[in-house]
């Protein structure tokens, strides 16, 4: 096999978590975590893996559910909290998360130590999704299509009936 169709392969296919640039995301007073989308870039195209590292007390994204696509998530390293379905249980390294689709497991990562939390997130990426923000009661709808993106955000009570503003 040639050198240029080995480093075509690679780039496809492979990605090292230590070399992959992470962009900082943060949101005071609550979320602040380096990520770095290990997909982007690759030959997946159903599959989403990044790697946060949340900073002490601090948490990676808000509260939610998603009503199409399964999540995991392996702690790396560190020590931390899996806000889950109304619970807050405890994770270390090591341990490995599972995240079925549905109402009944809402989640977030809370980092509820003085040292950072390390781990993959790791997404099925099924389209399209619903994802719902229990904390603000915000609903998400993204699809992904042939000629780009779907996607709205909005608040529950904003309902409208089925027929407003139809002529």
């Amino acid at each position: 096999m040639d050198e240029d169709r080995r480093a075509a392969l690679r780039s496809r296919l492979i990605r090292n978590i230590d070399e992959v640039e992470r962009v900082r995301e943060t949101r005071d007073p609550l979320y602040d975590t380096l990520t770095a989308r290990l997909a982007t870039g690759t030959a997946a195209s159903k599959l989403g893996i990044s790697v946060d590292t949340l900073a002490p007390g601090r948490r990676g994204c808000p509260y939610h559910l998603h009503h199409a696509q399964e999540e995991a998530f392996v702690i790396l390293r560190g020590h931390g909290s899996l806000r889950v379905a109304g619970e807050l249980l405890p994770l270390r390294a090591g341990d490995v998360v599972f995240i079925p689709a549905g109402p009944e497991y809402p989640h977030q990562i809370v980092n509820t130590s003085d040292a950072p939390l390390e781990y993959l997130s790791i997404s099925t990426m099924d389209s399209p999704e619903i994802c719902e923000y229990p904390d603000s009661r915000k609903v998400y709808a993204t699809a992904r299509h042939a000629g780009g993106r779907f996607a709205h955000l909005h608040r529950t009570g904003d309902d409208l009936d089925y027929w407003d503003a139809e002529p």
